[in-house]
């Protein structure tokens, strides 16, 4: 079963198309990475996959819901299915860890606080956060943030996880395990899509990379896609 299926594609940013005849597909499980320049269209991807730009035409769907039909009604029932990294943590720094996670619990339909308290533990024992659940997101390192983001995208046990450089803002040892941590998850059947600019760690952790590059996306499952050093 394929998590993402894209099939001429266009990926547009406002009017304009950052990339062209996209075609790919990942499978329940797998892992790749996405690369390429600042403004090659990794983001855009991104975006597109999670519905928050519109597909500009081809055909794509993503957790069995096709992204050219679907309704902005649809976009929250997508979304649930998927696990979402940003960049910039995007953590409420005016509530504890475990209020942030349980905002998005209640956010996405759970109830019960017997039940909401169990979830919250079990994903950050899961991101070996179990003692932290009562910090404050300013009292965490980055690395212990990230995590906490990784925790909430981890919430509702999602068939896909999408990252938008996870390790930009860390340095080399936190960014090793924070790799070593979405190894894991990809292990327990998580597919994983993770743009990064961090050529190391897919040197240090090589699998399938899909590279953005002049309006096209490259796939080092048909081809070789050479890195920058």
């Amino acid at each position: 079963m394929s998590v993402i299926e894209l099939h001429d594609a266009y990926i547009m940013q406002d009017v304009n198309t950052v990339l062209q005849k996209v075609s790919f597909e990942l499978e329940k499980g797998e892992f790749a990475y996405l690369v390429g320049r600042t403004g090659s269209g990794k983001s855009s991807l991104l975006k597109t996959l999670y519905a928050d730009l519109p597909l500009g035409a081809g055909v794509g769907t993503v957790v069995g819901y096709p992204l050219q039909k679907l309704s902005l009604g649809k976009v929250p029932f997508l979304r649930r299915k998927l696990g979402i990294i940003f960049q910039d943590f995007q953590l409420l720094f005016d509530r504890t860890v475990a209020e942030n996670l349980t905002f998005v619990l209640r956010a996405t339909g759970w109830s019960g606080k017997a039940k909401i308290q169990q979830r919250i533990s079990e994903v950050l024992m899961r991101v070996g956060l179990a003692n932290s659940a009562a910090k404050m997101p300013h009292q965490l390192s980055g690395g212990e943030q990230q995590r906490v983001v990784i925790a909430r995208a981890l919430l509702n046990e999602p068939l896909l996880l999408l990252a938008d450089e996870p390790t930009g803002n860390l340095d080399p040892d936190v960014a090793d395990s924070i790799m070593r941590l979405f190894v894991e998850i990809n292990n327990s059947g998580t597919a994983v899509l993770m743009a990064t600019h961090n050529y190391q760690i897919i040197k240090q952790y090589p699998k399938r990379v899909l590279k953005c590059e002049n309006g096209q996306l490259l796939d080092s499952a048909r081809a070789s896609v050479v890195l920058p050093e």
